[in-house]
């Protein structure tokens, strides 16, 4: 647990927190006991629920795994009240932690101070965690740009797998996503007791980088949509080539297998006592394939 002291109000920030831990800051401040429910077990969905004596808000942040290649939501539970906020999440978040770095050592910069009140450094963190996203978008384009170069390099099958890889990614993105903006667009347009008439502008300006994010998530899955659609149609054209050497293959050898075996069947192989014979046939044979050549020339299927 980290608790900071800001101005009139306090921050505290719990990571990985134990049940009891969170009952007794949920005294300590009198919280509502749905939202020490809420503190102690996982959101699905986002949510912003005002009580008698606190604003619970429930922000999922998509975090990337390296190890995985894919984007999984980490929780971020808040309660505001009239002089403290309490963030809770269950695993380590970089620009949580940049956060506190940046008021500990008074390096904010903002339209209006992140220390003025608990609803003020609400918007702060949320806004910092939304700009968190544009990196992450940034390293969706530069995968595209990779998986561009290997498909026209003629990797086609390698790509089969990076593509299914960045597609999973992009899909938790945008479910992390999705359900994000008709919170934040609460908090611009209702009258929460915790969060002054003054800053609702600020919060709107939060819906516009929620859209923001949104778009290129858009563009990201139409550009991957679009790669798979041109990766796949190369692989068809590559195993439709394969099949047509192989096809061709097998009805050139056709003639010759049918040629074999009538002089297999036949009592007596013509020009079998001559010294050349092997390779008069040879020489039949070799008529025969290019007899059956000349055809699929003149079909036009060579």
């Amino acid at each position: 647990m980290r608790e900071i002291k800001i101005n009139n109000f306090t921050w505290i920030d719990l990571q990985k927190p134990r049940y009891a831990e969170i009952d007794n800051i949920g005294k300590r401040f009198s919280l509502h006991p749905v939202v020490i429910d809420d503190f102690s077990s996982p959101t699905l969905r986002p949510k912003a629920v005002a009580y008698e004596n606190c604003l619970y808000l429930a922000i999922h942040v998509p975090i990337f795994d390296r190890s995985l290649k894919t984007t999984y939501p980490v929780e971020v539970d808040m309660a505001l009240t009239e002089n403290a906020i309490i963030t809770s999440h269950d695993r380590e978040i970089l620009i949580i932690n940049s956060i506190i770095d940046n008021i500990r050592n008074n390096r904010i910069k903002k339209k209006f101070g992140a220390e003025d009140s608990p609803a003020s450094l609400a918007h702060y963190i949320v806004e910092m965690l939304l700009d968190s996203c544009f990196p992450k978008l940034d390293h969706f384009s530069k995968r595209l740009d990779y998986i561009e170069k290997q498909i026209f390099e003629g990797h086609e099958k390698e790509m089969v797998f990076e593509i299914s890889i960045l597609k999973r990614d992009i899909l938790n993105f945008r479910r992390t996503m999705k359900p994000q903006r008709s919170v934040i667009e609460s908090l611009s347009l209702k009258d929460y007791k915790f969060i002054n008439p003054e800053l609702r502008p600020y919060f709107q300006e939060l819906v516009g980088t929620n859209i923001r994010i949104w778009n290129g998530l858009e563009s990201v899955k139409e550009t991957i949509e679009s790669l798979e659609a041109t990766n796949n149609s190369l692989l068809s054209t590559k195993l439709d080539l394969t099949m047509k050497i192989l096809t061709i293959f097998s009805a050139i050898m056709l003639p010759l297998t049918v040629y074999s075996n009538i002089l297999a069947m036949s009592a007596s192989i013509p020009f079998g006592s001559h010294p050349m014979g092997f390779w008069i046939h040879m020489a039949i044979m070799g008529i025969i394939a290019t007899i059956t050549i000349s055809i699929f020339r003149m079909k036009k299927w060579l």
